[in-house]
């Protein structure tokens, strides 16, 4: 859904009035560019302004080129808004993305198109490995150049909670329910923030999903190569019961009224909640807007291990950028790609708490915690996530019939759950 459509700065202008210099390097090439680039954008905040900040380096090198943006502005999956705003004839040259699944969508559309040339021509093969390649292919095909990528089993908690309530960061899933109980008894109101008000509340399930069954189970379920009644989906919606049962998460109205951000502020600013399962863009939020210090105040640990078997697996996310078939202007767009990832765009990113799968990037500027998360993904078999994955349609049900199951997280709801998602599923392929 669209909440409003605009530009930070102005559509398709003003970025460029940062009164940037006209400090040149690369200028050879610079000089060959020119005009505007429109870079579809749905990340706001703290992204937001690394995205300002990116912008600006890059004109910086080509200042003959200004750099605007069309911005979606959407609580929850923006994927609708983005829909809303090419469909409704917005023309733009770059599209940030992050949903495999709605890659495809808009490459049978036909709004963004392959960029194998531009790949070829840029070297970008010795830029990103070719695990990083094929995970931007439809077919064959790159259509999706990834700038960056995080781990999503990654638990982050306030350092001050755990030694309050002494005990260290647990390993086990049984550490990690009994750490509901010391929490408590510590004063904090709710252990554990479940963001459901959209789509955050399926991580917990995603990531109890791959250590319940593996990637295999986790990949076919994306596929529909297996129902969503399959009985190690239900052994995961039965872990999920078990913490839930364990006192995690209070009240399902409080779950249903917050997304992540909120959950975010009421673990680091309120005090009021311990672990929050999210992307490393919390990394972002937690050094630039709650000023805290990565790994001191703040650290993360990876998903407890069920020890069934699959507990050297992580959910991972990346974040791509397409080329649009109808852009105004594809010089630019590609001499972008090709600047994310540069030293220069790398080291803007790892400023914020992100990484890059660029060999550009010096791994040494990234802070602790990345270094942990980064260390966990290269260390675990990983599956992308499994919410963007799915069919628009379909993901739609999924989260909603969790929201369902977070108001019962009974054994017979639980079956009706799974059941009406797969009625979906069974349609939407």
């Amino acid at each position: 859904m669209i909440h409003s459509i605009s530009s930070r700065q102005g559509p398709r202008s003003l970025i460029a009035a940062l009164g940037l210099t006209t400090a040149l390097t690369g200028a050879a090439f610079a000089q060959d560019l020119s005009g505007d680039l429109v870079i579809l954008n749905w990340q706001g905040g703290v992204d937001g302004e690394m995205w300002d900040e990116l912008e600006a380096a890059f004109m910086e090198q080509h200042p003959d080129v200004t750099i605007s943006e069309l911005e979606i502005i959407a609580q929850g999956d923006a994927r609708g808004g983005i829909r809303s705003a090419l469909l409704g004839g917005e023309v733009v040259d770059l599209i940030i993305n992050t949903w495999p699944a709605f890659r495809e969508e808009l490459a049978v559309s036909g709004i963004i198109r392959p960029m194998d040339e531009e790949w070829e021509a840029n070297g970008w093969d010795d830029m990103l490995g070719q695990s990083w390649k094929d995970l931007g292919m439809i077919d064959g095909e790159v259509y999706g150049l990834t700038y960056t990528y995080g781990d999503r089993s990654a638990i982050w908690y306030d350092t001050e909670h755990l030694e309050k309530a002494g005990i260290e960061p647990p390993e086990t899933w049984e550490e990690f329910l009994a750490s509901f109980d010391a929490l408590s008894e510590a004063g904090y109101a709710v252990p554990v923030g479940i963001p459901g008000k959209y789509w955050a509340h399926a991580e917990w399930f995603e990531s109890l999903l791959l250590r319940t069954g593996g990637v295999e189970a986790a990949a076919q379920l994306a596929a529909h190569e297996i129902p969503w009644t399959d009985p190690v989906v239900r052994e995961a919606m039965m872990k999920f019961k078990e913490m839930i049962d364990a006192g995690c998460c209070g009240d399902a109205s409080q779950m249903l009224a917050n997304d992540w951000d909120g959950v975010a502020d009421q673990v680091f600013q309120a005090d009021a909640m311990n672990y929050l399962l999210i992307g490393m863009w919390m990394n972002a939020r937690a050094k630039n807007e709650y000023g805290l210090t990565e790994g001191e105040d703040y650290s993360i640990f990876q998903f407890p291990a069920l020890g069934m078997g699959h507990d050297n697996t992580s959910t991972v996310d990346a974040k791509e950028l397409n080329i649009t078939t109808n852009g105004e202007n594809p010089e630019a767009a590609q001499a972008f790609l090709d600047f994310m990832l540069t030293e220069e765009a790398t080291t803007i990113l790892a400023e914020y708490g992100y990484a890059s799968p660029s060999t550009a990037a010096d791994t040494s500027l990234l802070g602790p915690v990345q270094q942990q998360a980064t260390a966990a993904v290269s260390e675990s078999e990983v599956q992308f996530v499994l919410g963007d994955l799915l069919p628009g349609d379909l993901v739609d049900e999924y989260r909603v019939q969790l929201q369902r199951f977070l108001q019962d997280p009974s054994e017979e709801n639980i079956d009706q759950v799974l059941a009406a998602i797969e009625a979906k599923a069974a349609s939407a392929y």
